[in-house]
């Protein structure tokens, strides 16, 4: 069920408080706050399309695995001595010095 963003009406017409509220697309919009019996209006919202490019997706396609069978070479940095350490690829020293 899709979960639905009202907010309060306040007495100059500006939006005040807003909650959610999950609800069938069957059922009417709610014109009061269910605890308060305020007036409230629906709150138009960008839909929640997934696309190609998720955080979880990036993260898969940055595996060190796939970055060295593309070419590249990766380091990553070590916090205790500053040092970047190769992690992938065949390019490049095995360790770099920050300068």
């Amino acid at each position: 069920m899709p979960v639905y963003v009202y907010e309060t009406i306040l007495p100059d017409n500006r939006g005040g408080e807003r909650f959610e509220m999950i609800q069938s697309m069957n059922e009417p919009a709610l014109t009061a706050h269910p605890l308060t019996g305020e007036p409230v209006r629906r709150v138009i919202q960008p839909p929640n399309i997934a696309s190609k490019y998720t955080p979880g997706q990036t993260r898969a396609r940055l595996d060190n695995k796939n970055v060295e069978k593309a070419g590249f070479t990766k380091y990553e940095r070590d916090k205790v001595t500053g040092r970047y350490h190769k992690v992938a690829g065949k390019q490049g020293p095995s360790t770099l010095n920050p300068s």
